[in-house]
């Protein structure tokens, strides 16, 4: 059982003195990856080892445990500002055995090269944000919202209110990628003014939970695509735990029949067996789900996920009354609006909320979707190295099918890079697409897999990926009931 945290660090340090000279403890990658829980977590930076068992009050929350047991030396790279490396010295414990990780010199130099890469983003000053585009964002995302408050207050057209929900449902897909940024500290390297940001364009603007957000976001970017390793690891994809609704490959759906003892119900077999003909109106109900998720969040009720839950119950909310005011003040504000202004009668009332809601939700969701779905999905204890990982397992938004380059970019907020953004979490989006010419360069070096696909063809992609778990769940079942 490691011993990590500020006050076992003394007792997890293996250091003795002979004859006057530092011996430290070397650990295998055997021995390493026998750290995989929260209680018990080893994570290697650098080939040095560190053990950050219960350390619940990392400043990034419960995403340090996504690593335990492996390497985070990119992640937390691609995470963390130049100089955060010094907090984690107190957690040191010993080397790693380098040859002990059976890496060839190939991986070694590949390793090496990507590195190398992101030295070079730094000096070229890629990392680096316009506060003027940022600006001009944020006042194009306000007229938006303006404008659709004008087409509610000024017009007694059903057709100009429905344009006004739909208006809005699209602001709140913009302002979503706005909090993106942010929260990313794309914008602003102090972390509390991209937290306060986010606070504002998520809990005021969107109804979202900005600690919510994060914590699953962060997970999401940590581990992206990956199954636990365990029940008692926190080292799987929020973002894939979609079950029983949706299952991204046959072991989901055989993990979910597992914790069940075996037995799958009638939903979840009707569920997975029809989830490409059922994803998009699911895409509908999206934001519903991640508004219940965030009230929950910053009202205490409950978290969306056993890394949120461990994070809340040992640190709670980082602003707490923030978090709620903002919450409080965007359903205020949605109340009079989708109210009329108090003209409207209910039902015409939920007409425009709903319309506003699961547009939003399906305007979000489509580009989450396309990011990653129907992607590579790796098991937590076999994952490959962090480039290999993020691109194998992600989808770039390319212009198609007669959707012009032009509106991709807007519409996908910056994520139309999926690729690169999930290599370099922390560059702008408007520096994006100067990074996708590298990126190229470098997975065509290297013979790197890289996926593109435009709108539509990506969008088959997922649906098709859909079905051929759905068949080969259907398969596992007539295995399993021969009578069927």
């Amino acid at each position: 059982m490691g011993k990590g945290g500020d006050a076992a660090v003394g007792a997890s340090r293996k250091i003795q003195l002979i004859g006057g000279d530092d011996k430290v403890d070397k650990y295998t990658w055997d021995e390493v990856k026998k750290h995989i829980t929260p209680d018990d977590a080893w994570v290697v930076y650098h080939n040095k080892v560190y053990d950050v068992s219960g350390w619940y009050d990392h400043p990034g929350g419960g995403v340090i445990f996504t690593h335990a047991g492996d390497d985070m030396t990119d992640i937390f790279a691609a995470f963390h500002a130049q100089g955060s490396q010094a907090m984690i010295k107190k957690f040191y414990i010993g080397d790693l055995i380098v040859e002990s990780t059976k890496k060839d010199q190939r991986q070694i130099d590949f390793e090496k090269g990507y590195r190398d890469l992101r030295a070079k983003l730094v000096m070229m000053g890629m990392f680096k944000a316009s506060k003027g585009f940022y600006a001009y964002k944020c006042l194009f995302n306000m007229c938006m919202w303006l404008t659709a408050v004008a087409m509610v207050y000024f017009s007694d057209s059903t057709a100009v209110h429905v344009g006004s929900a739909l208006l809005l449902g699209l602001f709140w897909q913009q302002c979503g990628w706005l909090a993106h940024d942010f929260l990313h500290h794309q914008v602003f390297k102090h972390r509390k003014y991209g937290d306060l940001a986010g606070i504002f364009w998520g809990d005021l603007m969107q109804g979202y939970s900005m600690q919510w957000w994060k914590n699953k976001h962060n997970g999401h970017h940590a581990v992206t695509n990956l199954h636990n390793s365990s029940l008692e690891s926190l080292d799987g994809d929020p973002d894939i735990d979609t079950m029983p609704l949706l299952a991204w490959s046959l072991k989901q759906a055989q993990s979910f029949r597992a914790a069940n003892n075996g037995k799958d119900t009638a939903f979840v077999r009707t569920a997975i067996r029809f989830q490409a003909f059922t994803y998009f109106p699911i895409l509908l109900l999206a934001r519903i789900s991640w508004l219940n998720e965030s009230f929950k969040t910053a009202y205490g009720i409950g978290a969306s996920t056993a890394n949120a839950k461990a994070e809340m119950e040992r640190k709670g909310l980082q602003y707490p009354l923030l978090e709620k005011v903002g919450i409080a003040l965007h359903y205020t504000w949605m109340a009079i609006l989708t109210t009329g202004f108090g003209q409207w009668s209910i039902p015409y009332s939920m007409m425009y909320f709903f319309t506003a809601t699961c547009s939003c939700g399906f305007f979000l969701a489509t580009v989450f979707g396309l990011g990653h779905n129907g992607m590579s999905v790796y098991d937590a204890e076999t994952r490959p190295d962090f480039w290999n990982l993020q691109v194998t397992t992600t989808r770039n938004i390319i212009g198609g099918h007669g959707i012009p380059q032009f509106f991709v970019d807007w519409f996908c907020g910056g994520l139309q890079y999926q690729v690169e953004h999930h290599l370099f979490p922390m560059i702008p989006r408007h520096n994006a697409a100067k990074v996708h010419k590298l990126v190229d360069s470098f997975c065509k070096e290297w013979g790197v897999k890289y996926h593109e696909a435009d709108m539509i063809d990506g969008t088959m992609e997922v649906l098709r990926h859909l079905q051929n778990v759905s068949d080969d769940f259907i398969v596992e079942m007539i295995k399993d009931f021969p009578a069927m």
